[in-house]
């Protein structure tokens, strides 16, 4: 099974799809009155929206972290790791700049 394995693109895959699921998540759960493209362009126009939700998103690569960690599976857990660093530069940037 692919849960199981521990190598270290395992936990970059798992740390790109993790905060895009996170983010599908958070669309369903609290704007499902939008369209997915209005929620979207409401994500990346407000600020203080891409706070929020990026760190609800980014939950989504915690629990998959720990699961990794808890269970001795380094590498992946290490894959899963940077990603998640690259996410959060990416959006502190994408504030500061924009």
């Amino acid at each position: 099974m692919i849960f199981t394995k521990d190598n270290l693109k395992l936990g970059l895959v798992l740390g790109l799809l993790g905060p895009i699921l996170g983010l599908i998540v958070v669309y369903f759960l609290k704007y499902n009155e939008l369209s997915f493209s209005d929620f979207f362009k409401l994500f990346m126009d407000n600020k203080s929206m891409v706070t929020a939700v990026s760190s609800l998103s980014l939950l989504a690569n915690v629990v998959l972290f720990t699961l990794y960690l808890n269970t001795h599976r380094d590498n992946t857990a290490k894959g899963i790791f940077i990603i998640t660093l690259i996410y959060g530069i990416a959006i502190l940037l994408y504030k500061v700049v924009i």
